[in-house]
């Protein structure tokens, strides 16, 4: 017997495009299914001025298929040169949605990242007064901190430090890993967000390491434990209107991901929305994956929930999706869970 959910149709609010060739290849890929997504800003050159914010949006409506809606909810890449003016212009004109802070080398494309936060301080003051959200990478990159640890430290050493100093700013921690971040941000009252990603509430580190290393399941923060596997798990379907979807789909060519060092980053554009169908009916869990992929992201970038709807469908027979995606540049590998999956999305 089948069985269908209908929910308002989802939004992305972690989601990597690239440019050029690339761009073209897996626009569509997130346009199918979602309406909007939080464009992230890390080309090479970074996207850090209003005015290649809106260069790039028109590159990637130039892009989109002409029979496809979608629309790109720009951010700038924070810099310790960041002009504070800059970004309140590009807020109040409507361009961006919020701006995006990476420790500077923490991951791909952040070597223009912030290395000394006392820098940053008048943006994050000015974004707080103005209602812009700051989105976070968040992990701190000391050689002395052990890759696993680094979500956690950051929280303690730099996220809450920076909150308390700028009171008013609102923060979405991205791709949170760990326990330690569904913590904090349950013991927080207010203007603290998190998202959570697809391949974080399947995979943990063993399915990265064990029995050879799996390149297409590296990505940073690269999976923890199982406990705090599970501890994601818990809070993305709580209904929790601070947790929602960010799938952080970050496509990189096979060569530059089966490498000697292969690029972080999972590709999960093409079939998160059944993944999810999967994880949620699993956990007992379908009535709140509308919360979770539809409703809590709006509410806390306060925009209206989309118009449109979605229904996805339990078949009896396991779907079938890509393997990879063919682009000008070499193929992406889709992300695949290890397992068979059963939800289609209707078309």
């Amino acid at each position: 017997m089948t069985q269908s959910l209908t929910i308002a149709r989802p939004d992305d609010w972690h989601l990597h495009l690239r440019d050029s060739a690339m761009l073209k290849a897996v626009l569509p890929e997130t346009a199918r299914h979602f309406d909007r997504a939080i464009i992230m800003p890390n080309l090479v050159p970074p996207v850090v001025t209003g005015a290649q914010a809106a260069a790039y949006r028109d590159r990637i409506l130039s892009a989109l298929p002409e029979d496809m809606a979608f629309e790109p909810l720009m951010t700038l890449y924070l810099t310790e040169d960041t002009d504070p003016a800059d970004v309140a212009a590009a807020h109040t004109s409507g361009l961006i949605k919020a701006v995006k802070l990476y420790p500077a080398g923490a991951t791909t494309n952040s070597a223009s990242g912030v290395g000394d936060f006392d820098k940053v301080r008048a943006v994050l003051e000015k974004m707080a007064e103005i209602g812009l959200p700051l989105c976070v990478h968040g992990e701190v990159t000391d050689q002395d901190i052990d890759i696993f640890d680094r979500e956690a430290v950051f929280i303690d050493r730099v996220l809450d430090p920076i909150r308390r100093a700028t009171p008013g700013l609102r923060v979405v921690m991205e791709h949170i890993t760990t326990s330690n971040g569904v913590d904090y941000v349950k013991s927080q009252a207010a203007d603290l967000g998190a998202t959570i990603t697809t391949h974080h509430l399947i995979i943990n580190r063993n399915h990265l390491l064990v029995g050879g290393i799996k390149p297409h399941y590296y990505c940073l923060p690269v999976a923890k434990r199982e406990s705090h596997r599970l501890a994601l798990r818990a809070a993305a379907t709580s209904g929790d209107a601070r947790f929602f979807l960010g799938t952080d789909s970050a496509p990189h060519t096979d060569p530059n991901k089966e490498s000697a060092c292969g690029c972080a980053g999972c590709f999960t554009a093409t079939n998160t929305m059944p993944l999810l169908a999967h994880v949620f009916e699993e956990d007992g869990a379908l009535s709140t994956l509308e919360n979770f992929v539809s409703r809590n992201g709006p509410a806390f970038y306060r925009l209206p929930v989309n118009a449109g709807s979605m229904t996805l469908t339990k078949q009896n027979a396991p779907a079938s999706f890509p393997a990879k995606i063919e682009t000008e540049d070499g193929p992406v590998t889709v992300f695949d869970p290890g397992f068979d999956v059963y939800w289609t999305v209707d078309t």
